[in-house]
């Protein structure tokens, strides 16, 4: 055969040359056949293909597999094409591969997954609805990644069976309190791991009101969250509640401290110094007489049955008509008597653990809320001087009139000192009458004149009161005194 000359062998790479290419390409791609002899271990259905070098996912694997093991590998890039479809596979591990891309598509081949491990890789950004053709997934590892941003961590919707997020050792500054809050959360999810990010504010008042079951598997240690007395109640009460996120990582809580240079201490060491904060304790649940309370049977764990008894260890019954086990497992109580106070315990029971928690009620002798009875002896003096003005309103108004300006209480003309002082003067003008009749004896008592007596109850004899102020005599009109008063000397 003779040879081809130089032009023909370039035509011929020009037609070779990218059907060669693509080959390598795909072959890159799609990766190389599953090896069970030299690169993985198959045992029945398990296959590991860990520490195997590969690029790429292997091709061909059986549809009965419901382990898969592509850890610690290169494969950079994870594509909806990776594998067919796979209906038993129930764990996926794809740990430290240097993963940096995730196809939207990349699940929908493998739905009845249940665990997945993306943990120690290179993932920057999760895409919205990524992981929603997994809805029977129950545990998700993502830490240690580079994971910045989450599309309001609406990724992880559908995820309706999902128990435990590991989301730890990443680049996240927001907390996700979307997932746990009231309304919002996956009802499914009781661990939620976002420690050792670059979270700097919680907001605190939304996680007090969280239930223990959730509380006991939130972590948020080892963040740079800026030092408070309202962080160190919710990290201290946790910890007094002996709650895992709290008991098993108290070292690693740690807080931000303001100043010049700025220092890391332990959050619950602000008490001892540095904040000087108030010592924390788990309080009495107080109640006052006739309430209706309800106490909390606050579990570390979801769903657990929980019975109740009352002070003295007696089981709560439908024999006690002021006790009631609600639906939820918590204890009504009411209306309150004067000897309800007590310890009531309520025994919770679980798949993992049993519990026992005790609550102290302390039963006021008295009816009013706090802070009512100081606001009734406020009415009261309220009502009491209101009354007061009334009356003193009824006595200068509402009184007959006296006065010589009102009509039938003129005074006579004729009498010069007024009717307030006529019967004195009648008996004194009586003793001139009868006096040449009397003798001597007359005489002598004509002498208390009609002068004396108007002196005597502080009237001149023009008919004219006289008050003395100082050493000056002040003159009134005997008509400004009620005719049927007499003036006391």
């Amino acid at each position: 055969m003779g040879r081809l000359d130089i032009p023909h062998r370039r035509s011929i790479f020009l037609l070779v040359g990218p059907l060669l290419w693509s080959l390598h390409a795909s072959g890159q791609l799609i990766g190389s056949p599953l090896d069970c002899q030299n690169l993985c271990v198959c045992a029945s259905n398990i296959i590991s293909c860990s520490k195997g070098n590969l690029t790429n996912p292997p091709t061909r694997l059986p549809k009965y597999t419901t382990v898969l093991d592509l850890s610690f590998n290169s494969i950079g890039r994870l594509r909806a094409e990776w594998t067919p479809v796979l209906s038993r596979l129930h764990t996926l591990l794809l740990s430290h591969n240097g993963l940096s891309f995730l196809s939207s598509a990349a699940f929908v081949h493998v739905t009845k997954l249940r665990y997945l491990d993306l943990s120690a890789n290179q993932l920057r950004q999760l895409d919205e609805n990524m992981f929603e053709p997994l809805e029977n997934l129950e545990v998700l590892l993502l830490y240690k990644n580079s994971i910045s941003q989450i599309e309001r961590f609406a990724a992880f919707s559908g995820l309706a069976n999902l128990q435990k997020l590991y989301l730890s050792q990443n680049l996240i500054s927001r907390f996700p309190l979307e997932l746990v809050k009231e309304r919002s959360r996956m009802e499914t999810l009781t661990l939620l791991d976002v420690s050792s990010n670059r979270i700097k504010a919680l907001t605190l008042l939304e996680l007090r009101a969280l239930p223990a079951w959730i509380k006991n598997g939130l972590y948020f240690h080892n963040n740079p969250l800026p030092c408070s007395c309202d962080l160190f109640d919710v990290v201290a009460h946790w910890q007094l509640k002996d709650l895992s996120s709290v008991v098993d990582f108290k070292d690693e809580h740690t807080c931000i401290l303001a100043g010049q240079p700025k220092r890391k201490v332990l959050t619950l060491d602000l008490d001892k110094a540095y904040l000087n904060c108030s010592e924390v304790k788990l309080t009495d649940r107080e109640a006052y007489l006739e309430q209706v309370v309800v106490l909390d049977c606050d579990t570390k764990q979801k769903d657990m049955v929980k019975t109740w008894a009352l002070p003295g260890n007696i089981l709560v019954s439908s024999a006690n008509k002021s006790t009631r086990i609600l639906p939820d497992g918590n204890l009504q109580l009411g209306p309150l008597r004067e000897d309800d106070s007590g310890v009531y315990t309520c025994y919770a029971i679980g798949d993992a653990l049993n519990e026992t928690i005790n609550i102290t009620v302390v039963v006021f002798n008295s009816t009013m809320i706090p802070g009512l009875e100081n606001l009734k002896t406020a009415y009261t003096t309220l009502i009491a001087c209101l009354i007061s003005i009334v009356m003193v309103f009824i006595y200068l108004y509402l009184t007959p009139c006296r006065c010589a300006c009102c009509p039938g209480q003129e005074l006579e003309k004729n009498d010069p000192t007024g009717s307030l002082h006529s019967s004195n003067v009648s008996n004194a003008q009586s003793h001139q009458e009868t006096g040449p009749e009397r003798g001597n004896e007359g005489d002598k008592d004509s002498s208390f004149d009609t002068k004396d007596l108007l002196e005597q109850n502080g009237l001149n004899p023009k008919g004219e009161e006289v008050w003395k102020v100082g050493n000056k005599k002040r003159k009134a009109s005997v008509s400004s005194v009620s005719s049927d008063t007499p003036m006391m000397v």
